[in-house]
């Protein structure tokens, strides 16, 4: 009984004591991510031990005893806001508040909690302001208005970073895909490409993207396989509660310009959605399918998307869900030409080179955040994306193509290669964050990723037009034999990987409430296994004609073959390769005062390559290959506060480089255009030496100047190459001892005009990027007295601008201008057909020629709910092209000669956005 009345009493007071109370609530939101909702901010009542945090959403509610009171509402960086009010018993009062980042020194004290402010420029700024290492990021907000629409073309909107054309590869600091390495959320994905190590970035719409951030110094936490940097893509959470759909259409100027049809390859038909359904076995489609083109009405380019977010509770605990869903679909068409030199003779001549291209994307991404309690917190993402790509490539179709001793004749060459592929990705990731004392965090993750690629029936046909002045009829070309074609393609690629971390926190707390020393150290799994297969089913039909170049069907009839169309089914090309990488690492990240910061790492990483072959063009068909390597890995980062607002940072690093599964499998692959690019058995990894000195200024909030030194010395670089021979192949090799990478980099962000805020209006953002590169070359690659060269891939100029305007208001107007031009890169290093005579016979280096890019974005928000976008890319429309210097074999002059030129058009689209 006495337990009841004490319980009871304490009951009765509780409820009297609320009797007295009112509820002050609200919302706090950040104004440097457009005011979404500022979850974990602090609101306390000054003078008294009353206080909370807000959630998700931003909201928070507490109850405080009748009177005049003062709140304070704080965020780490931000200026803290202070409000007097006045509550009665039971009343509530709503007070909201919009939180911005402090100006000047408060800046160094940003430490970033909420994944709202990772998709902020400010907060981005501020992120790299306070990290130790050399890191720059762009964000969601910053894609959006220079109408970014995927990863690939968010990296070039960052200092030394280009886009090879028509493709997702990038290349950091003129070092391309074999020597930077791509995360997602810190985790290894798989690539979707046999020729490539790295994803295709272009596959990552900017709906899953939070960020986008490139890492160009080394950290012992990261696999050692990266020379010039990593692209880690920060995936989309939950931030606040909504939903929102969108829908553009738009054109391509070259499609829309089109005087006929657009025409699609005839395996279209088995296409859906930009998913192939596979209706006969290669050897059926021979005569069951035809061998033409189909033609469809100028198409448009569209796409419509939708996101979703939403917060509730299970059992207790906080579930937040952020998921994504889009489909789209775009054309391209261009025509140009296409030559090729062996040994400074011409070897290939077209004048129309002619492709149309589509390409459907659908992607599916799904966020799950689960708070456990304050220490403990779940990830979940998962992404699927499908692509189909189709491709129609002529050359010749005016009759004036010529090929180098072919047969029936060398003029009047004709080739048409139609192809589809399907790249279809799962990337599934969990992860999680413990915090199990005051001193110790344990974060780790597990994923497993899937890749499966598909070419499920690639139709290729080469042919004479006997003369295209009188008469369109056409025979079939033999020199190779089997040159009408049907292939396919599969590749399917498996991955696992992990980490385990334990960060450590030592030394006693400083007035910020933080440690000055940690000792991070954990371990790495990395498992990644492909199976390769390709096939085909070649026809030989040397005593056969056509009426044209449109009418193939007609010759591949069960008749025909009755009566001398000969059939062969090759054999199974085929390769397998495992890629095994266990690393253990440790750094200790230390701030011996406040001026002076840094992190000392180690790595001990061990690599193990497997490929197994059986192919039709190797010497006996089959062979294998084990390559193990063992290492150590040591890394510095260091940081030092030279006055306030300005730093200088240091870093030293040994990486490597390792070939990829294709650069060794000695498979041979043929381009649309007749290029063959071939693997290389004898491939050996390169070592990288990597320097870096940067000087970086933050005047106030937003604004960043920064100059940046870099060296790079690479042991064994790996170089596409020309081979000997009349094969005319493109091989990787290890074309040099060494080579060297000195650079600069200078990158400034600033606003131009102000308002009466203090607010940006007109801002400018621009980086510029000058190297020099040099190698020596290996004999294999010397040839009229040239011994070194620039390496593969890498541009020595390098800028990247953008002026935008916002008028800040209400219902904003933002309009941007980007523009973007890397000099001249090599496409392919050069080789001496014969040493002897290297002088005369040889292959020079094919180039490709700089341009200039610029883009252009204007949207308008019409109503609290509806955004209006304009976005034009491509509007120069500049040629697109390759050359060759080319020695004349009498005149024994140079002359440079167009191998490959094309125009790819201007993209223009309109867009509509609602989010309710």
């Amino acid at each position: 009984m006495k337990k009841f009345l004490f319980i009871a009493l304490i009951a009765l007071s509780q409820v009297l004591t609320a009797q007295d109370k009112g509820t002050l609530k609200g919302l706090l939101t950040d104004k440097e991510t457009n005011n979404d909702p500022l979850p974990f901010a602090n609101v306390f009542i000054k003078g008294t031990s009353i206080g909370a945090t807000t959630d998700f959403d931003g909201n928070y509610s507490i109850k405080v005893p009748a009177g005049t009171h003062v709140v304070s509402f704080s965020f780490l960086g931000y200026k803290t806001v202070e409000k007097t009010f006045t509550i009665k018993s039971g009343e509530t009062v709503v007070l909201n508040q919009v939180m911005s980042a402090e100006e000047g020194v408060g800046l160094d004290e940003v430490v970033i909690k909420t994944s709202t402010s990772k998709e902020s420029a400010n907060a981005l700024l501020l992120e790299q302001k306070k990290a130790t290492v050399i890191k720059e990021s762009i964000g969601a907000q910053t894609l959006a208005k220079v109408g970014v629409s995927n990863a690939a073309n968010a990296t070039t909107k960052i200092s030394g970073v280009t886009k090879s054309e028509g493709t997702g590869s990038i290349y950091i600091r003129g070092l391309g895909d074999r020597y930077l390495s791509t995360t997602m959320n810190g985790l290894p994905i798989p690539s979707d490409d046999v020729s490539n190590k790295n994803i295709n970035l272009n596959l990552f719409s900017t709906s899953v993207i939070k960020n986008v951030g490139i890492s160009k110094t080394y950290t012992t936490f990261s696999y050692a396989d990266q020379g010039s940097g990593n692209v880690d893509i920060g995936s989309k959470e939950y931030t606040k509660k909504g939903f929102s759909i969108t829908v553009s259409g738009g054109t391509n100027t070259n499609v829309a310009g089109l005087s006929e049809d657009f025409r699609t390859p005839v395996i279209n038909n088995d296409v859906t959605l930009g998913f192939h359904k596979k209706t006969f076995a290669l050897q059926d489609l021979i005569t069951n399918q035809g061998w033409g083109t189909e033609a469809m009405s100028t198409p448009i380019n569209f796409s419509g998307s939708f996101t979703a977010a939403n917060k509730f509770t299970v059992l207790g605990k906080d579930v937040a869900v952020f998921l994504t869903g889009s489909h789209s679909k775009s054309f391209t068409h261009q025509k140009g030409v296409f030559n090729s030199y062996r040994s400074n003779v011409l070897d290939n001549r077209f004048s129309d080179a002619e492709q149309y291209s589509s390409v459907a994307n659908t992607t599916g991404y799904v966020n799950f955040k689960i708070k456990l309690n304050d220490n403990n917190k779940l990830k979940y993402n998962t992404l699927f994306v499908n692509t189909g790509t189709t491709n129609l490539y002529e050359q010749g179709r005016n009759g004036l193509g010529y090929v180098f001793d072919q047969d029936p004749q060398e003029e009047g060459a004709f080739v048409r290669d139609q192809n589809f592929k399907q790249t279809t990705m799962f990337v599934n990731q969990l992860m999680g964050e413990h915090k199990w004392n005051e001193s110790n965090t344990i974060n780790w993750a597990g994923g497993y990723n899937f890749v499966l690629a598909e070419e499920p029936n690639r139709i290729r046909n080469e042919v004479n037009i006997l003369d295209i002045t009188n008469s369109p009829l056409i025979q079939y070309s033999h020199v190779g034999d089997y040159q009408q074609r049907k292939s396919t393609q599969k590749i399917q690629d498996k991955e696992y990987t992990a980490f385990i971390e334990n960060k450590w926190a030592l030394g006693a707390k400083n007035e910020d409430d933080d440690k000055p020393y940690s000792l991070n150290y954990g371990v790495n799994f990395r498992h990644k296994e492909r199976t390769f297969k390709s096939l085909f089913v070649g026809v030989r039909a040397k005593d056969f004609t056509a009426p044209s170049i449109d009418d193939l069907s007609e010759t591949f009839t069960p008749t025909n073959f009755n009566n001398g169309l000969r059939l062969r089914v090759g054999e199974v090309d085929r390769y397998n390769a495992d890629l095994d990488i266990m690393a253990g690492y440790v750094n200790f990240d230390f701030q011996l005062n406040e001026k002076f910061s840094g992190n000392l790492g180690l790595r001990y990483e061990r690599d193990e390559l497997d490929v197994t072959w059986d192919v039709t063009n190797y010497v006996g068909r089959f062979g294998t290959i084990n390559r193990v390597y063992e290492s150590l890995y040591p890394s510095v980062n260091l940081k030092y506060e030279i006055k306030e607002n300005q730093y200088l940072r240091f870093a030293s690093s040994i990486t490597q480089t390792l070939p990829e599964f294709k650069e060794l499998a000695p498979f041979e692959y043929v381009s649309p255009t007749g290029r063959v690019i071939k693997g290389n058995p004898n491939l050996e990894k390169s070592d990288i030496y990597n320097l870096d000195l940067k000087y970086e200024m933050f005047p106030q909030r937003g604004q960043l100047f920064s100059a940046t030194a870099f060296y790079k010395q690479i042991i064994n670089p790996i170089n596409l190459a020309q081979a000997r021979g009349s094969s005319g192949n493109f091989v990787y090799s290890n074309t040099g001892d060494e080579a060297e990478v000195y650079g600069l980099e200078f990158e400034a962000k600033t606003d131009l005009i102000k308002n009466d805020d203090d607010e940006g209006i007109l801002n400018i953002t621009g980086n510029v990027t000058k190297m020099w590169l040099k190698q020596d070359l290996l004999k294999d690659f010397q040839y009229k007295n040239i011994t070194e060269s620039s390496l593969q891939g890498a541009s020595d100029f390098i800028i990247n601008s953008s002026l935008s305007y916002s008028n800040k208001e209400e219902k904003e107007f933002i309009t941007t201008l980007t523009g973007n031009y890397s000099s001249d890169k090599i496409f392919a290093l050069g080789s001496p057909e014969d040493f002897a005579n290297s002088a005369s016979l040889y292959n020079d280096e094919i180039l490709e020629k700089g341009f200039v890019a610029l883009d252009l974005v204007v949207s308008k928000k019409l109503t609290d709910n509806l955004v209006v976008k304009f976005v034009g890319r491509n509007l120069l429309n500049p040629e697109i092209k390759q050359t060759q210097k080319v020695r004349d074999l009498i005149t024994e002059v140079e002359t440079n000669q167009t191998v490959l030129s094309y125009k790819k058009g201007s993209r223009l689209t309109l867009s509509i956005k609602y989010s309710f």
